[in-house]
């Protein structure tokens, strides 16, 4: 501890880092990740979770998180939930954490920012931190599509007389059409993207490569024909589809015809559920509490661009960040990139011009799914953990946002 205090004072006196050498230098201020877990992710409407409401899969990851990190609960100052569909996330969130048992002095609140909500809620309990709001804060996503969600509300006329605003309102699957007619994405070249992620998120599977990632959780399933309740432990991913190949995938009708012709229910990512949970605090505080230090966050960035191109937004955030902290696209080691659709993945790689094996080793969202909450903080579960694995340590998350947005965050794995 006194050597590292000495270390950044010492720091602070020669001429400043930047770029690679400053994200990866160690100091008792950094914002450390001690815990990244999340529970497998089912398929919506006929998965493991299909009968789970919100508030006890949060109680489920809760209670997995003060099991693993063996973290005194009251500890924990404040708890952030990114969550899209469900208008009782704020109460669900809260009040799971006063049943896992995290005392009354745990504050508790929900973010929306549509697919980038897991990140979201992961940078602000980092900023509560940094800027000394908080010590100590639990970051989590969480999504059961299985419930569905509110349909949006129709916008007012003087609202939607501008043509971008009036684009928000495009259904996602159209906007993935967008951008495979304005950019030239072809079937494809979009079918070959998803048989890659679908062979990459098996050969995982089967060796085990997500078990460190996963806690197991405790739910229960009805029987659609009988009632009959069960009582069940889910345990792995259901959306690999072992065996898919680019032949397979070309046989699949497009999903959205009123539309194009491009996206599939084969490289578009699942509708899904699941939950991931980001554990933070200084650097400084895990040392004093023996918490094990798993990566940095170092920070994240967010920008906007044309609603009917959404998917597009890691190309204009990512470069972004990078800029932010002096780096370029080649001291990266692992990209998640969100996959919503094949078209906007094919389209990041290319113009982004990133070598694919850099890009979701294990699999993405067109195998894994795409639960759109959590799916911020499930891509930083992931990540860390295939960089602990193959020994990286520089990992970018990125993901595109519905109505125009694009967010990527940067961390240092240790």
């Amino acid at each position: 501890m006194a050597s590292e205090r000495l270390s950044s004072i010492l720091s602070q006196l020669s001429p400043s880092k930047t770029g690679l050498s400053a994200i990866t230098q160690k100091n008792p201020d950094d914002v450390v990740i001690t815990l990244a877990i999340r529970t497998p992710l089912t398929k919506a409407g006929r998965g493991g979770f299909k009968d789970t409401p919100l508030d006890f899969l949060l109680l489920q990851l809760l209670r997995a998180v003060k099991q693993k990190s063996g973290l005194d609960p009251q500890l924990v100052e404040d708890i952030c939930l990114g969550n899209v569909n469900d208008g009782n996330a704020a109460y669900s969130v809260r009040a799971a954490a006063l049943g896992a048992g995290f005392p009354n002095t745990t504050a508790a609140s929900s973010v929306n920012r549509f697919c980038s909500s897991g990140l979201k809620a992961v940078q602000d309990i980092a900023d509560q931190i940094a800027c000394g709001s908080i010590d100590i804060g639990l970051a989590i996503g969480a999504e059961v599509m299985s419930a569905g969600g509110t349909p949006p509300k129709p916008m007012h006329p003087e609202v939607l007389k501008t043509p971008d605003a009036a684009d928000c309102m495009q259904p996602m699957g159209q906007t993935s059409e967008n951008v495979g007619k304005d950019f030239d994405i072809s079937r494809e070249a979009q079918d070959r993207y998803a048989a890659e992620s679908f062979q990459r998120a098996e050969a995982a599977q089967k060796a085990g490569w997500f078990a460190d990632e996963i806690a197991p959780i405790k739910t229960q399933v009805t029987n659609p024909k009988t009632g009959e309740v069960v009582d069940v432990t889910v345990t792995k991913d259901e959306g690999p589809r072992w065996g898919t190949t680019y032949e397979s995938l070309q046989k699949v009708r497009p999903a959205f015809p009123q539309f194009g012709d491009r996206s599939t229910g084969g490289n578009s990512s699942q509708v899904t559920d699941g939950a991931a949970a980001i554990l933070l605090m200084k650097r400084s505080r895990a040392q004093e509490l023996g918490q094990p230090i798993v990566a940095k966050f170092c920070g994240a960035t967010v920008t906007g661009l044309a609603p009917r191109i959404m998917g597009i937004g890691p190309s204009l955030a990512i470069p972004k960040l990078l800029r932010k902290f002096s780096l370029n696209k080649e001291d990266v080691d692992i990209f998640e990139i969100n996959e919503a659709f094949a078209s906007m993945a094919v389209y990041c790689l290319n113009v982004l011009g990133l070598d694919h094996a850099k890009m979701n080793p294990r699999g993405g969202a067109i195998a894994l799914g795409h639960p759109l909450g959590a799916t911020g903080a499930r891509q930083i579960v992931t990540g860390i953990s295939e960089a602990r694995r193959t020994g990286k340590r520089v990992l970018l998350t990125s993901m595109c946002i519905g109505t125009g947005q694009g967010m990527a965050g940067l961390l240092v794995v240790e």
